[in-house]
C-alpha cells in the first residue's frame, strides 16, 4: 500500500522518466560545423577562432525549406566583459558544448509537425553583439575580435552554397540576444534568399523594450549604447531605423519594426524574466536589493512590486506593433524567457496556450497563413494556468 509521500515520489519518477525518453527521441546531438574558411574573411569569434553552426538536413517535403536559428546568450558591453566572455563558449568555438535539437528545431513530427523535416540550423553565438559588430582593428593586448556581423554573413553564405539558394520557404529565428538578431537582420536575410522564396522572421524572447525602470529612468539605454560603441554596431543596424532615430534606439525592436518589410512573429512573455531583471529592476538602480527575491520568483513579490509588473506589461504591449498586417504574435502572461527550445513549451499536450493554441501551432498557423491574423495576447498574470517555469527547463536555445 502506497503512502502519500511514496506515491508522490513514484509519480515524479514516472514524469521524469517520460521527460528523459522524450529528450532521447527529440534531442539527439547534431554535428557541429566549424567554418574555418570564414577566418580569411575576418569572420571570427571574440577570441579569433572560426564561427560554428549545426545543421540537421531536411527531407521529403521539407528538402527546400530552411529554419536558421540564432543562439542567444546576452551581450558584452566593454573590454572587461568581452575578455571574460572570450574564454567561454560564448566567445570561442573551441569551447562549445554539443547541441541537441528540440522544440522548434526537433525532427519528430508529433512534436514539431510544421517544421520537423525542414533543414534546421543553429548558428552558435560567440561575438556578444547580436551579430552586429564589425571592428577591423584588433588590439594586440586583448586579441579581442568584434566581428559578429561578418559571422552572420559568412555562415549565411555557406548555407546558401549548401542548398539554401534553392529555398522555397525560409524562417530566420532566434532566442533572446539571438531573437533580437533575427529582428535586426530580418530584412537583410530576406534580400539574400531567392526572390521567389517565402521568407519570414521569428523572435523568441528578443523583443527587448526601451522600458522604464523602477526609478522612472531608462537604465537599459546606457547598457546598449556601450554594446554599440564597443562593437561599432551602428553601421550594421537597419538603415531604415537609423535614418529616423538615434542609433542606440535601433537596438530596441520597437523602433526597428516600424519600417520592417519582412513578416515577423513575436513570441514573448509579457513578464519576461530577463527584462524584469535587467530593464525593469536592474541591480544598478535597485540599491537596497529590495527586488532580489521578487526577480527570482514572482510569487515572492509584494503588492507594490506586482503593480510595477503590471505597469511593465502595459508598457510592453504599447511597444509591440499590434496594427501591422505583417506581424504575428504570442504574448503570454508567463514569467519566462525563451520558450521554443523545448517540446514542453513548444508543442505538447501541456505546453503554454493562449485561446487553446500552443506556441508551435501559433507559429505554424502564421507562417502558412492558415489563420489570419495570428495575434494572441494573454490576460494579465496570474490568469494562465498553463504557464511553465521555464527557468527550471534546460535552455536549449
Amino acid at each position: 500500500m502506497y503512502t502519500k509521500s511514496k506515491l508522490e515520489w513514484t509519480i515524479c519518477s514516472i514524469v521524469c522518466l517520460l521527460g528523459l525518453l522524450i529528450q532521447v527521441i527529440d534531442g539527439t546531438d547534431v554535428p557541429m560545423t566549424i567554418l574555418k574558411s570564414a577566418v580569411a574573411k575576418g569572420a571570427v569569434c571574440l577570441d579569433g577562432s572560426p564561427p560554428a553552426y549545426h545543421l540537421d538536413p531536411g527531407s521529403g517535403s521539407g528538402i527546400n525549406n530552411w529554419i536558421v536559428h540564432m543562439e542567444g546568450g546576452g551581450w558584452c558591453k566593454d573590454t572587461k566583459e568581452c575578455l571574460e566572455r572570450k574564454e567561454s563558449y560564448r566567445g570561442s568555438s573551441k569551447n562549445m558544448p554539443p547541441q541537441g535539437f528540440s522544440g522548434m528545431l526537433g525532427n519528430v513530427k508529433v512534436y514539431n509537425p510544421d517544421f520537423y523535416n525542414w533543414n534546421r540550423v543553429k548558428i552558435r553565438y560567440c561575438d556578444g553583439s547580436s551579430f552586429t559588430g564589425d571592428v577591423e582593428k584588433v588590439d594586440p593586448k586583448t586579441n579581442l575580435h568584434y566581428r559578429g556581423h561578418r559571422i552572420f554573413l559568412a555562415i549565411i553564405e555557406d548555407l546558401l552554397a549548401r542548398g539554401m539558394n534553392k529555398a522555397e520557404n525560409a524562417l530566420l529565428s532566434g532566442c533572446s540576444a539571438g531573437g533580437l538578431a533575427s529582428i535586426l537582420n530580418c530584412d537583410r536575410f530576406q534580400t539574400l534568399l531567392p526572390k521567389n522564396a517565402t521568407v519570414k522572421c521569428f523572435a523568441d524572447a528578443g523583443f527587448f523594450i526601451d522600458g522604464t525602470d523602477i526609478t522612472g529612468g531608462h537604465a537599459i539605454r546606457a547598457f546598449y549604447q556601450d554594446v554599440i560603441n564597443t562593437h561599432e554596431s551602428t553601421k550594421n543596424l537597419p538603415a531604415s531605423c537609423t535614418s529616423k532615430h538615434p542609433p542606440p534606439l535601433c537596438f530596441f525592436p520597437q523602433y526597428v519594426v516600424q519600417t520592417m518589410r519582412t513578416p515577423l512573429f513575436i513570441l514573448n512573455a509579457a513578464y519576461d524574466t530577463w527584462q524584469v531583471k535587467n530593464i525593469l529592476a536592474p541591480g544598478t538602480v535597485d540599491h537596497g536589493n529590495t527586488w532580489q527575491d521578487c526577480k527570482v520568483y514572482i510569487k515572492k513579490c509584494n503588492s507594490t512590486q506586482l503593480t510595477k509588473f503590471q505597469d511593465f506589461r502595459s508598457e510592453f504591449l504599447k511597444a509591440i506593433p499590434q496594427n501591422s498586417s505583417l506581424t504575428g504574435m504570442f504574448i503570454d502572461s508567463c514569467y519566462a524567457h525563451c520558450q521554443t527550445g523545448d517540446i514542453n513549451t513548444w508543442f505538447s499536450k501541456d505546453s503554454p496556450t493562449i485561446q487553446n493554441t500552443t506556441i508551435g501551432e501559433a507559429v505554424g498557423n502564421w507562417f502558412f497563413e492558415r489563420k489570419a491574423p495570428q495575434k494572441l495576447i494573454d490576460c494579465p498574470y496570474p490568469c494562465n494556468p498553463t504557464c511553465k517555469n521555464v527557468e527550471l527547463i534546460t535552455n536549449k536555445n
